[in-house]
């Protein structure tokens, strides 16, 4: 590709062959480029530190006056033109050469060679396999590979012996575009000439024809501009105006002409050059083995391997067709075009947010403690908390987002009625009455779950009772006032206390007879100011309390912290801690595992310093790794913290109750949110996100003097426990945010899932004043897997009309344990590097021996887990697939190379004591033993796991129970062998983490064994719809039939006994 005048690239060089071209790269000039995009330092940006001396690294379709690739004729063209690819040898050499197609479409060619000319190329009819990435063994070995982006590269498998043509583009388009053309031509090659370059009478042209003729009311084949522009509009409702207009003058300026009619040919070329998403064709192209449609069978594949849908049918799939194609070929036929398909990719049904989650979705009859819970800070402000006023409005807006916890601040008022009020600023005051009865009508409009009112009383006795006569009236069988009883150790659930109202606030003790008494001071502002001053250590100011109102006060009385060893013997589990920021921060630090402990049973509330007089937020993930259930945050105020707050809550439902992780709510189990690495028995995840694109990009609000174009970049942030916070970004595309490409790759380990959230965060790079474009925040585990639409929100919250990201995602399991490896996260890990998770001496003999009972167990536990793992990854990389892939993605591939040249198939698949192998039919090529060879190891490994995974269990079982009968006697057992104080404590916190260890590893094996039954589920039907699945008989059908029946009915089976 040339460099174009701009900085970018022209598309068809006229004179490409006549440059300069180098001989070699060297690994100074690749590390140049690998600087050549800026990664952010931080979280939270800091433009100061990002301006000067920025270097950007620019796609070449990402520039407006490019033409786009919209058909294989494009592609077929590009490559007739030919540009520069670099050649990489395993011998940590990369080569430049200039690579052409030629014109017959028969050869690939390239330059300069010592070969002979007539050698230094490559017969298209030999191409066997075209592969996108990094996957063949050349890349895997060559020394500088780490350097090469993911998606820019591309390899050609051909001849006999499968050998491996190597490049790598100068952008992922680049790459794209040859990888598409090969495609197609290796799939059309039997064809003529004509009919490969054809292609004018398509079902897109006829559509576009049938709409253009329906506008035309006149029948003389032209239209005004104007019609013509508008009729664009309709069809593509996201694109600007002056866009379609500059191109019909585009258009009419190469073609000489001076009018404001437009044709059907240019009303046809317009609408391709702008409606066309080359990313979306090059993934219909990919999905549909070349073709330039969908039908039923590959919309039901790409769901079922790519989108990780189950139980897809044929009629779901001409459903979608029927819904979103726009062609009446395509309906009546059942197939979906390029703008079909565009219809769906953008449709709620290939939104990133799991459905599922949309609903109430975990278990909400735990303890009301075992539950984050959604909660507003100082609810009556809309503006800040040192000037602004109190505003029925706050209420209204929080109960509608769905918080659960509300705060009331109550002062004496005019007329014997009390008020809310902003304190520091009393300009104006909303009635006590008005405020409840809005409480009352909004309560349980977004969640039926329970309502915290978190009342700070400021009022006098008299004005307190008429608080009580208030709330007494207008809630009235909603609230809760049964106390706790002495027999419970835990709090309600959620379910139990449905349509419940709790008031949290001071109490005066249950055998106080008298109708008022002396309580401390619940105000949030004083208690800071007097830790601040110097008499911290004095008497705290007391209140007098009435005790009609310390009636209404059941579960959630409000003590004061003092430490933890006082806390975990005296605290009744109806009573609640508030913990100032800077104080809940200084606990989290220094007793992050006691933190965790104490909030298994009891609730904490976090709320924001006073000194936020500007009313911003916390970080709220903060307190959540200690398990903080109430974290209260200032919903007046937007940014990142509240984006992170709105996404975390959404996860369940939206109902304002998010369900804890389970080794932080398990009553013997050991967590600390500083845990540098693998959490103890939970499985790293690895997160692989590809920014392909972006859409419809507004300018930042902010902008100051600047035009409408802008330079975006994506930056993908990972909020989570510190050991899982991360932060990576893509390069820059220069002046363009209608639809800029990325095609980025990037890999993050998630050690604790549970708690991690993304964040994708679009901004200018050339900004004046702001630069924020869009953002949006989801939690992990909502996350779709496969091609997916990202709609992105505003600073404030609201969803940007037509601006999206479009994705792909993947989550695997991390292959092996420890440190990420240098070849990428997913890497194979041997047996000798392998690092087993340990358990810990408590110090007391008696339980040391049976903990050590559990070592060999959990070594082996470890050992088939991972022998697993490796020998998927082995086969995932001599199939040419990334280990991100899906099982059903890596056999469907392999099923390309096990046939002959007549596509009769190599093998077919015999279910042999319900294991699906492969048996050859006659002679097997080395090549193919070698696959073959590699897919019975994860055959004989899945079947080594399954056939094991219930004994090692059980004797892992076995160990955590014996070990947990000695839970209660830890303390007389340490007294025994004189083991006191803080060593005791050791031994204790050390008997949790065993205890975890044993449970997570058990569990993960279970996971294992029923991933290996999936897999098996996968590679039969991946078989069957492959054609391997078919011998020489219809009994070898059948007989795929019953296994996989045998399969789940022996997955069933398992599940129901020991597992």
């Amino acid at each position: 590709m040339a460099e174009g005048p701009d900085g970018g690239y022209e598309l068809f060089p006229e004179h490409g062959r006549g440059r300069e071209r180098r001989t070699g790269v060297t690994e100074a000039s690749l590390m140049e480029a690998a600087k050549a995009a800026p990664r952010r330092s931080s979280i939270i940006k800091d433009p100061a530190n990002q301006k000067p001396g920025r270097k950007k690294t620019v796609s070449f379709s990402s520039m407006p006056s490019e033409k786009k690739i919209s058909s294989a004729n494009d592609c077929i063209s590009f490559m007739q033109g030919g540009c520069e690819l670099k050649k990489v040898r395993p011998n940590s050499r990369i080569y430049s050469r200039f690579f052409t197609l030629d014109p017959d479409l028969q050869a690939l060619r390239w330059e300069p060679s010592k070969k002979d000319p007539e050698k230094a190329k490559l017969d298209i009819s030999a191409i066997k396999e075209i592969r996108l990435g990094k996957n063949t063994e050349t890349f895997r070995n060559n020394g500088l590979a780490d350097q090469i982006c993911e998606d820019s590269a591309l390899s050609i498998i051909h001849g006999e012996n499968y050998e491996s043509l190597d490049l790598v583009a100068n952008s992922a388009d680049v790459a794209n575009i040859w990888v598409s053309g090969l495609r197609y031509l290796v799939s059309h090659s039997k064809q003529p000439l004509d009919s490969v370059e054809g292609g004018q009478n398509t079902p897109r042209l006829q559509w576009l024809n049938s709409v253009f003729e329906a506008a035309d009311v006149d029948g003389n084949g032209i239209m005004l501009e104007d019609t013509a522009v508008e009729l664009i509009k309709q069809l593509n409702p996201a694109i600007k105006e002056a866009k379609v207009r500059l191109k019909f003058k585009e258009i009419q300026k190469s073609k000489e002409k001076l009018t404001t009619r437009v044709t059907k040919e240019e009303f046809y070329e317009a609408f391709c050059e702008l409606c066309t998403r080359p990313e979306v064709y090059f993934l219909l192209v990919q999905i549909s083995k070349n073709k330039e449609y969908l039908d039923a069978n590959d919309l039901m594949l790409f769901l079922e391997s790519e989108q990780g849908m189950t139980q897809v049918t044929e009629e779901m799939c001409l459903d979608i067709i029927q819904k979103y194609e726009l062609s009446q070929e395509g309906c009546l036929k059942g197939f979906l075009t390029i703008d079909g398909f565009t219809q769906y990719l953008v449709s709620h049904e290939c939104d990133v947010f799991d459905p599922v989650h949309k609903k109430v979705c975990q278990d909400m009859a735990q303890p009301l403690s075992h539950y984050y819970i959604n909660s507003s800070h100082n609810t009556y402000l809309i503006e800040d908390q040192f000037r602004g006023p109190a505003d029925i409005n706050g209420y209204v807006r929080a109960l509608k987002l769905s918080c659960r916890s509300i705060e009331l601040d109550v002062s004496d008022g005019p007329d014997n009625e009390p008020i809310i009020c902003n304190r520091n600023s009393m300009t104006s005051s909303l009635a006590f009455r008005n405020v409840i009865e809005v409480i009352n009508k909004y309560a349980f409009i977004s969640s039926e779950f329970p309502l915290i009112l978190c009342i700070g009383n400021h009022c006098s006795v008299q004005q307190q009772k008429v608080m009580v006569q208030h709330i007494k009236k207008i809630f009235g069988s909603k609230l809760f006032t049964e106390r706790p009883l002495p027999l419970e150790s835990y709090l309600p659930s959620p379910e139990k206390l449905k349509k419940k109202i709790i008031v949290k606030g001071k109490k005066l003790p249950s055998d106080y007879d008298l109708l008022e008494g002396e309580v401390t001071d619940e105000d949030e502002e004083a208690e800071m100011s007097r830790r601040m001053s110097e008499d911290y250590f004095g008497e705290q100011r007391l209140i007098t309390l009435c005790k009609e109102l310390s009636d209404l006060v059941s579960i959630c009385k409000s003590v004061q912290y003092r430490d933890f060893d006082v806390t975990m013997k005296s605290q009744n589990y109806g009573e609640i801690c508030s913990f100032s920021e800077s104080q809940a921060s200084r606990i989290a630090n220094e007793y992050p595992e006691d933190f965790v402990n104490y909030n298994k049973k009891f609730l904490s509330r976090v709320y924001p310093s006073p000194m936020r007089i500007d009313s911003s937020n916390l970080n709220p993930q903060d307190f959540w790794n200690c398990g903080c259930q109430i974290v209260a945050m200032n919903y007046q105020t937007p940014g990142p913290m509240m984006d992170l707050n709105i996404a975390w809550f959404m996860q369940n439902g939206g109902c304002g109750y998010v369900l804890r992780p389970s080794i932080m709510r398990d009553e013997i189990s050991y967590f600390s949110a500083n845990t540098k690495g693998m959490v103890p028995g939970v499985s790293p995840q690895v997160l692989h996100i590809k920014i392909i694109s972006g859409q419809n990009f507004p300018k930042p609000k902010g902008a100051c003097a600047k035009g409408d174009v802008i330079d975006p970049y994506i930056c993908i942030e990972i909020h989570g426990i510190p050991a899982d916070c991360a932060e990576q970004r893509t390069k820059t595309v220069q002046q363009n945010g209608d639809n800029p490409i990325f095609d980025e790759s990037f890999e993050f380990q998630i050690n604790l899932p549970e708690l991690a959230m993304v964040r994708f965060m679009v901004l200018d790079d050339d900004y004046i004043g702001d630069e924020f474009i869009g953002q949006y925040t989801i939690p992990v585990d909502c996350l779709q897997p496969g091609y997916r639409h990202v709609p992105l929100r505003s600073f404030v919250g609201d969803t940007l009309e037509h601006a999206k990201l479009f994705v792909h995602v993947a989550i695997t399991n991390r292959g092996g344990g420890g440190k990420a490896q240098k070849k990428g996260l997913s890497a194979r890990i041997g047996k000798k590097a392998r690092e087993y998770t340990m358990l810990r001496n408590t110090g007391l003999k008696t339980v040391d021996d049976i903990f050590k009972l559990a070592i060999h167990p959990l070594r082996e536990a470890s050992d088939v887990r991972e022998n697993m793992q490796n020998a998927l990854v082995s086969l995932k990389e001599l199939c040419g697939v990334p280990t991100s892939a899906s099982l059903k993605q890596c056999i469907l591939s392999l099923a390309t190379r096990l046939v002959n040249s007549d596509s009769t198939p190599l093998v077919f698949l015999n279910m042999k004591d319900n294991y699906p192998y492969l048996e050859p039919v006659g002679a097997i090529p080395d090549v193919q033993k070698k696959l073959l060879t590699a897919y019975e190891l994860m055959i004989q490994e899945s079947r080594t796991l399954f056939e094991s995974a219930d004994t090692i269990h059980d004797k892992i079982l076995q160990c955590q129970k014996t070990g947990m009968e000695f839970h209660e006697e830890l303390h007389s057992l340490g007294t025994k062998e004189g083991i006191k104080g803080r060593k005791l404590n050791k031994a204790i916190e050390s008997f949790a983490w065993n205890v975890t260890v044993l449970k997570g590893q058990g569990d993960l094996l279970k996971n294992a064994k029923n991933e290996a039954t999936e897999n098996m589920k996968q590679i039969q039907q991946a078989c069957v719809s492959s054609g391997l699945g078919k011998a020489s008989s219809t009994t070898a059908d059948a007989k795929s039939k019953r296994g996989l029946a045998a399969i789940e009915e022996k997955d069933t089976g398992e599940e129901n006994g020991r597992l």
